[in-house]
């Protein structure tokens, strides 16, 4: 299921949802000029299994300082405004038991959008300065006639509601570099390997190349796919129930994966900076996790 597909089972804040809200009095005021936030927007924060803690909206405003950025966006590609809070204020409200924000240095951590799209990210990576979680534009804040807050991105007219982390540095505008996820509803402490076990090549001798494949596949790939049924689940599962090496030649996966739109187009990124031996070491993986299958599909109906 794609992002748009997600939006439209939801169907997240129409015109009508907007004004039965309206009617129902769930919306709370923000300070600025014609703003007003749905209490259901609500921004999930887990760690070791369990859910800390949820904050709406209403609650995040009131914990942090709102404030209006500018940022050199990599999916709109081009200069957007934005109301947002600190990140570091956001981490800190949400992870106060762990410590806030610095307490989550040295730990793996997982964003974690609406369509399913699952970034790992180091906890070091949030602490950097520059990051902002986006909660609308501030034009669009201040029209009562807008039916959503954010602009729609890229091709599928997505709208990025109800979180949007950007970062305003000059160099943090490469979203392969930096996590920029929109519709992000989860922020959660889990090391990649522990959240997505079944992703791991078990046994496979440490001279083997796979090794440095299943780090670019944490890196490039897992965000928006699958291995066994665990990753983000934007694109195809690459393993289950047949192995993506099992079904296309591996020339094509490597033009695929450097350049996808000189395919087909699609929302799938390039990856011009991956190297020959990078994508040598990504087949290596594909081609030990095909000798490694668990089907969750199969195992359901055992």
């Amino acid at each position: 299921m794609n992002r748009a597909e997600f939006e439209c089972i939801e169907g997240r804040w129409s015109g009508w949802a907007f004004s039965v809200a309206i009617m129902l009095g769930v919306l709370v005021s923000t300070g600025m000029p014609g703003a007003s936030f749905a209490t259901e927007d609500q921004l999930r924060f887990r760690s070791d299994g369990r859910l800390d803690r949820s904050l709406s909206i209403g609650a995040l405003h009131e914990a942090c300082p709102s404030q209006q950025v500018e940022v050199d966006d990599p999916y709109h590609e081009k200069r957007m405004r934005y109301a947002a809070w600190p990140l570091r204020c956001v981490l800190d409200a949400g992870f106060a038991e762990r410590g806030g924000a610095e307490g989550l240095r040295g730990n793996g951590l997982l964003l974690r959008a609406l369509d399913g799209y699952t970034r790992p990210v180091g906890g070091e990576d949030l602490l950097i300065p520059g990051g902002f979680v986006a909660y609308g534009e501030p034009e669009r804040l201040a029209d009562p006639a807008s039916i959503s807050w954010f602009s729609p991105i890229d091709r599928r007219k997505t709208d990025p509601a109800p979180f949007y982390l950007v970062w305003t540095g000059v160099a943090q505008s490469d979203p392969h570099a930096t996590a920029w996820p929109y519709q992000l509803a989860e922020i959660e402490v889990a090391p990649f390997e522990q959240a997505f076990p079944k992703t791991r090549p078990t046994d496979l001798v440490a001279s083997d190349a796979g090794w440095r494949g299943y780090a670019l596949f944490q890196k490039s790939c897992a965000s928006c796919h699958a291995i066994n049924g665990e990753g983000g689940k934007v694109g195809p599962d690459l393993n289950v129930p047949r192995s993506i090496v099992e079904y296309r030649p591996i020339p094509e996966i490597r033009a695929y994966i450097r350049n996808p739109e000189a395919t087909r187009y699609t929302s799938m990124p390039a990856h011009p900076g991956l190297s020959e031996d990078d994508l040598d070491a990504l087949i290596a993986y594909f081609s030990a996790m095909s000798q490694r299958k668990q089907d969750p599909r199969k195992q359901d109906e055992l």
